[in-house]
């Protein structure tokens, strides 16, 4: 059960249009569901703001489509990231009002009551075109939190004036995220443009002397531009929650 909810909850109790009783049945969940090969955390939403995400890879179908009952249950939808074709074939069978995302490999439910929308965008810019999946996680993430995306794409350094010709989005952003594999340059740049905080995602992207990401990711830890954060390689969804806190934490 997610913050605003129980606040809701509490707010009818103090009002004495809700039964102290009723209000604590609804809140009467136990904080874990065992389903014996996962351990469901229904109280995430509550310390957090959002809720258990659920990470598909390595995980059946089957396993999927169970976890993500217990959460839909709650009425807070569910987000399965990294969902192979048959898992994502499989919960868009049990709840076709699903968003299947292939590209990001992604699957959302939304809410019954979805997080109100915010106002200040984050810009998701790609080095290239190969770096679609990862920014489309991170997409698919905020818009699950509830922040408004901005795409910019395939802006790489091997032609620096695509990047300088979307300044002025860059500018108007709250947070821009920038993915990047080959020579992991473009965060560098995207840091000496604005101000506002920036969070580098490389990619898996490259030839073999990118090392399945490593080389990207220590250009990006090894960055000039003062104040560049980094996320573990291909990890879209990790830059959308950081970022989704750095907006929450300061709703403004």
């Amino acid at each position: 059960m997610r913050r605003d909810r129980v606040r809701a909850l509490l707010a009818e109790v103090a009002a004495g249009r809700l039964a102290i009783d009723s209000a604590l049945g609804q809140l009467d969940d136990a904080p874990v569901d065992d389903l014996g090969f996962a351990s469901v955390d229904q109280h995430r939403a509550l310390r957090q703001g959002y809720p258990e995400v659920v990470f598909g890879q390595g995980k059946t179908p089957e396993q999927v489509v169970a976890i993500a009952e217990r959460l839909a249950a709650h009425g807070d939808g569910f987000l399965v990231t990294r969902a192979d074709e048959a898992s994502r074939a499989a919960l868009a069978v049990r709840w076709p009002a699903a968003e299947v995302n292939a590209l990001a490999r992604t699957v959302l439910l939304r809410a019954q009551q979805p997080r109100p929308r915010g106002t200040r965008v984050v810009a998701i810019v790609t080095a290239g075109t190969s770096d679609l999946p990862v920014a489309e996680e991170a997409a698919v993430t905020l818009d699950a939190t509830g922040h408004p995306v901005h795409r910019v794409t395939d802006v790489g350094v091997a032609g620096i004036h695509r990047i300088l010709a979307r300044r002025e989005t860059l500018h108007d952003s709250a947070v821009v995220i920038v993915v990047a594999g080959m020579d992991g340059a473009l965060p560098s740049v995207v840091g000496g443009l604005v101000r506002c905080p920036v969070i580098a995602v490389p990619t898996s992207i490259g030839y073999g002397a990118a090392f399945g990401g490593l080389a990207p990711l220590l250009t990006m830890l090894n960055s000039c531009a003062a104040g560049v954060t980094v996320c573990n390689i291909d990890n879209g969804f990790g830059a959308a929650v950081a970022a989704a806190r750095i907006l929450d934490s300061d709703p403004r």
